[in-house]
């Protein structure tokens, strides 16, 4: 599929740039142009299709389905876990979203399945996982990051934390407005895609790119097993470490996989790079400040405490699976 990419990026290597074959420079700069055109080929179109599937939904509906009070706790949880794969979601939404499936009456360990699974179980990784390693690890992602999410809600749910939580949020009144969902045609619903795609594209592409470049960097200067001995399977603290790093790093998770593609190479297990690639997406710096506006950092201690070691959990497990 990608042979002409490759070709490619090797005329501009060897021809253009008249790169010697073989050098440490030629590996970095081959595998940076590759990966460049192959990354956002693939983000163009899953997010694409993904976006597509996004026009039927929106946070209305969300929160009016996970509102709906006959349903069971449990299935409740799952529900908000799967939702949050195909609705919309960024950092900057989680405080608005939060407030409103409070104020909707949604059970506040509910509302943390979703807002847990929103941002780990990104369809942009998953699209890129499944293209790059295939169904089998896109698999394990998805099945991973909704057990965190699922698990962790209901746990939070159980200690009973509505105290935690900032006072101003059970005061706020959202106004209850009947929307009635705008019938759209295929043709507008294709340009509205096309539009926030390209839009989507624009703001991620220098994660893209940073994470692409420092892949291209490891792939032509750091051999093969490199780091098989400090975070491979043997080092019983590598999918901790893993963790850990990735909390204070902000990015998006397309700009990851370049990166857990190297790890691989390097020797790194993939139970730990997912790891890795959860805890920037779900356990960034950025959404916990954000969240720290509705939460007590009581209750964002435990979140985060939660999540983490439900992704270290995690990590270890996968790791005895696939290595």
């Amino acid at each position: 599929m990608f042979l002409p990419v490759q070709k490619f990026a090797d005329f501009l290597t060897y021809s253009i740039f008249k790169i010697p074959q073989g050098s440490k420079l030629s590996s970095a700069v081959n595998f940076f142009i590759f990966d460049t055109i192959k990354i956002f080929i693939l983000l163009f179109v899953i997010v694409f299709i993904i976006t597509f599937i996004r026009t039927f939904f929106s946070p209305e509906k969300t929160r009016d389905i996970l509102s709906h009070r006959k349903q069971n706790i449990y299935i409740a949880h799952i529900l908000a876990a799967l939702l949050g794969i195909v609705t919309p979601f960024c950092s900057c939404s989680a405080v608005p979203l939060f407030i409103g499936f409070v104020e909707a009456g949604i059970p506040l360990g509910v509302t943390f399945s979703y807002l847990i699974a929103a941002p780990m179980v990104n369809e942009v990784a998953l699209g890129l996982l499944y293209a790059n390693f295939g169904l089998k690890i896109a698999i394990i992602y998805v099945f991973s990051g909704e057990i965190i999410a699922i698990v962790s809600g209901i746990l939070i749910g159980k200690l009973n934390l509505e105290r935690y939580v900032e006072d101003y949020v059970f005061k706020i009144k959202v106004a209850n407005v009947q929307y009635q969902e705008e019938k759209k045609t295929l043709k507008k619903r294709m340009s509205e895609t096309l539009e926030f795609t390209v839009q989507l594209i624009k703001k991620v592409w220098i994660f893209v790119v940073v994470g692409i470049g420092i892949g291209a960097f490891l792939h032509g200067y750091i051999p093969t097993g490199a780091l098989a001995k400090i975070a491979g399977k043997n080092n019983p603290f590598a999918v901790i470490f893993a963790t850990v790093l990735g909390i204070p790093l902000y990015s998006n998770a397309a700009g990851i996989i370049p990166l857990v593609s190297e790890f691989k190479r390097l020797g790194v297990s993939m139970g730990t790079s997912l790891s890795f690639m959860m805890s920037v997406t779900a356990l960034s710096l950025p959404e916990m400040i954000l969240l720290r506006r509705v939460l007590k950092p009581r209750l964002l201690a435990i979140f985060a405490a939660i999540v983490g070691c439900g992704i270290i959990i995690t990590g270890y497990l996968f790791n005895l699976i696939l290595e």
